[in-house]
């Protein structure tokens, strides 16, 4: 899809978020929009022994009634922070490429950033070079209705929704136990295939 895409805010999203950023050459993230609960937008899904397991970074639970997506703020009165890391440690401390990749990750779930689009971008920008990736990463000035053009990804990729998308299988950490799982994040992939990551997109 050469050209230019839609995308919301997301937290260590799935490969189809990914797949989508590396077929478009302009990309703009949604940060007009309200914010909306239970989204990629403060959540992904890494695989732990006992299957899919769900990261939620919290935010204030009074800011996102009808507040614009820019404006929600990471409630930090829930240990969020150190349950995400142990959990990738938990899942992936055993996972080829581990090593190479936590610890960027870690300093920037670690860095207590007011805003989670802040944080969002910051570790979008961290795992665009980690695909070795280059891409112009832009904020949309106004908002724009959902509508029905192929470069409006904002609603399309979402937990709730069943994606088209098929990712190349690839072995995972707890292959032998799940079989392969899809809908992860995209810390799963690099985690396990590392340089060849983008080849699996």
């Amino acid at each position: 899809m050469p050209g230019k895409i839609i995308l919301s805010t997301a937290y260590l999203p799935p490969l189809e978020y990914f797949a989508s950023i590396r077929d478009s050459d302009e990309i703009y993230i949604e940060r007009e929009e309200n914010y909306i609960k239970q989204t990629y937008r403060n959540r992904c899904y890494i695989l732990s022994a006992g299957g899919r397991q769900l990261l939620t970074v919290p935010v204030y639970a009074g800011s996102f009634h009808k507040t614009p997506v820019k404006e929600i703020r990471i409630d930090y009165s829930k240990r969020w922070q150190q349950v995400h890391s142990g959990a990738l440690i938990s899942a992936y401390n055993s996972s080829p490429y581990f090593q190479f990749y936590f610890d960027m990750i870690e300093r920037i779930i670690q860095k207590n950033h007011h805003f989670l689009l802040d944080l969002n971008m910051e570790l979008l920008g961290a795992v665009l070079i980690m695909l070795r990736t280059e891409r112009k990463i832009s904020f949309t000035s106004e908002f724009s209705p959902a509508g029905k053009s192929k470069e409006d990804l904002r609603y399309r990729i979402s937990p709730k929704k069943k994606s088209c998308y098929s990712p190349k299988e690839y072995l995972q950490v707890f292959n032998s136990v799940h079989g392969f799982v899809s809908g992860l994040s995209i810390v799963d992939l690099l985690f396990n295939t590392g340089p060849d990551s983008i080849c699996y997109l």
